[in-house]
């Protein structure tokens, strides 16, 4: 019987070095491969930008390659990164929304299309540096577990993956904790072994994401209002791409008490200030919903919710609405409900599933 064929998807760093690795231990036929999505050929950004998705990823992935000996690749992904997730950034951005580009970018570039041409090649799998776990249930139905290292899991940015890529996805980082990576990576001797962790969005490296937008699209942010809840002008914005839900920093208002972004109205260009509670809700509406556990919410279930990548969850009740979006009745008030971030349903250590958050509701 040949060996299986898994091609992983290499970005330089330690977790997916190692991920090869143990694949390769555990009798696989390895191929790595490094997507070029993005990345300008110009040296300053490959050097100014060491992450996930930088140029000197290529570099760092193709050594550690050429030292487990497998063979090497670099697929180039481009004009699916741009319409996906890029362009879905800046869009998400104009219409006052909060986006998570990992979540898009896992789903439609590292797993449909990484998917897609590693099968067209004769592989049976793709495998990634995920600290998360694949796991086949008593329904038959795939979904993930959360890895055994509670603060680097990665479930959360992970939720809508279909059962058909889950299938055909391996993920052995997923079993260790970050530390026991670094000492395996340090044991067989790769040089990424101690190389810090990709921080921040890989397209957008100094963080400025009002600029990043009106340099790769038609918009141009247009100052408007500060307004109270009442419509009282308060003060000047810069641009409503630059602010999202809970914001505290940057508004320059002297109002004597700290304030926050509650509300953004692209209609009338109005970001509407408030006070500490007023960035609180118990419920929120959630559309774009993918279940992985189960096949669809019949009834009412109780399962632990997160509503960002760093929240820790809380408990929550939801029940599917006639649309098809779902309604999150949270125990608690959760601050900074923010349309356009992944809520994500855990039952357990196992993804339920998840969706696009719209609103809170009162």
């Amino acid at each position: 019987m040949d060996k299986k064929k898994v091609v992983i998807g290499m970005s330089g760093g330690v977790d997916s070095s190692v991920a090869a690795y143990l694949l390769k231990k555990q009798g696989y036929e390895v191929i790595g491969a490094t997507m070029q999505i993005w990345q300008d050929e110009n040296i300053d950004i490959q050097e100014e930008n060491g992450g996930c998705c930088g140029l000197s990823a290529v570099d760092d992935a193709r050594r550690v390659a050429n030292d487990l000996e497998i063979p090497y690749y670099v697929m180039n992904f481009k004009s699916e990164f741009k319409e996906n997730v890029i362009d879905y950034f800046i869009n998400e951005y104009i219409h006052g929304r909060t986006p998570n580009p990992c979540i898009a970018c896992n789903r439609y570039v590292k797993w449909e299309s990484l998917l897609n041409r590693s099968l067209e090649i004769g592989a049976n799998y793709i495998a990634t540096g995920h600290y998360a776990q694949v796991e086949k249930l008593k329904n038959g139905r795939y979904t993930l577990k959360k890895s055994v290292t509670a603060d680097k899991d990665q479930t959360y940015a992970l939720y809508n993956l279909t059962q058909y890529q889950l299938s055909h996805t391996l993920m052995p980082v997923g079993e260790y904790t970050k530390d026991a990576i670094r000492e395996i990576a340090k044991k067989i001797g790769l040089k990424v072994a101690n190389k810090p962790d990709s921080q921040e969005i890989c397209f957008v490296p100094d963080n400025d994401y009002a600029k990043f937008i009106e340099e790769n699209s038609q918009y141009q942010s247009l100052e408007g209002n500060f307004v109270d809840f009442d419509g009282n002008v308060i003060g000047k914005h810069k641009g409503i791409t630059h602010y999202t839900i809970g914001q505290r920093k940057g508004l320059n208002l002297s109002m004597g008490h700290p304030v926050f972004v509650t509300e953004i109205r692209t209609e009338t260009n109005e970001v509407v200030i408030g006070n500490a509670d007023d960035v609180y809700a118990n419920k929120l509406i959630a559309n774009n919903i993918n279940f992985m556990s189960i096949e669809d919410l019949t009834q009412k279930m109780q399962v632990m919710a997160k509503i960002r990548y760093s929240h820790k969850g809380d408990l929550c009740t939801i029940e599917k609405l006639a649309d098809g979006s779902v309604l999150c009745n949270f125990d608690e008030p959760q601050r900074a409900i923010t349309p356009g971030q992944a809520v994500v349903f855990y039952d357990g250590d196992y993804v339920v599933g998840g969706g696009t958050i719209v609103k809170s509701v009162e």
